[in-house]
């Protein structure tokens, strides 16, 4: 079996290439390289996340698979006084977000290497977003919405994109059983996203 951009330390060999993308109406620059996902392009999932989510000034932001970093950028961008935390087990793809951190100017992230929430263990977010690692299988994927549950503040959301010929339905079972009630806030070319909230009672 070949690696894939879940791997920690991909071996392929390397291919940079700086890649530019339009998302929330500002121009950023990526580097990206071989052996990371969606190499080529921010990929349409992404977008569409980064279309729909809802970032407010001030948020204490988590990007689980962070890749080379288009979601916790332009959700950093989004909120300038808050903080984005960053995070990938793929070591590639962590020094590529932090590379494109320094690239597009952006100073108020924290990029980490990290199988799931490991490395911000004990920590507490207000927004948790992800495009979940559906290569790496349905138990990874729903060890991030269950460790996300566990990360999140009182109030707080975890917004998921995902395809639903890649497993929607039972992503969305799986965060209702989380978190009770889960909201779709919008489709777009097959992708979903879900909007699965932290509420006391």
């Amino acid at each position: 079996m070949s690696q894939h951009y879940y791997s920690q330390q991909p071996e392929a060999r390397h291919d940079r290439r700086v890649i530019s993308a339009v998302l929330r109406g500002t121009t950023f620059r990526f580097t990206s390289d071989a052996g990371v996902f969606s190499k080529g392009d921010v990929d349409y999932g992404s977008r569409a996340l980064i279309e729909a989510m809802e970032i407010p000034d001030g948020s204490s932001v988590l990007d689980v698979g962070c890749g080379y970093g288009p979601i916790g950028l332009a959700a950093a961008r989004l909120a300038p006084g808050g903080i984005v935390t960053m995070l990938d087990i793929n070591n590639r793809a962590v020094e590529l977000a932090r590379e494109n951190a320094k690239l597009n100017g952006i100073s108020n992230v924290k990029i980490m290497e990290s199988d799931v929430l490991a490395a911000v263990a004990g920590q507490i977010f207000d927004i948790i977003l992800t495009n979940p690692p559906i290569r790496a299988g349905k138990s990874v994927v729903h060890r991030i919405f269950e460790e996300a549950y566990e990360h999140l503040n009182e109030n707080g959301a975890l917004w998921v994109v995902i395809q639903k010929k890649q497993g929607a339905p039972s992503a969305a079972s799986k965060l209702e059983s989380l978190f009770g009630e889960v909201r779709e806030i919008g489709k777009d070319k097959g992708y979903r996203i879900l909007k699965a909230e932290k509420i006391t009672k």
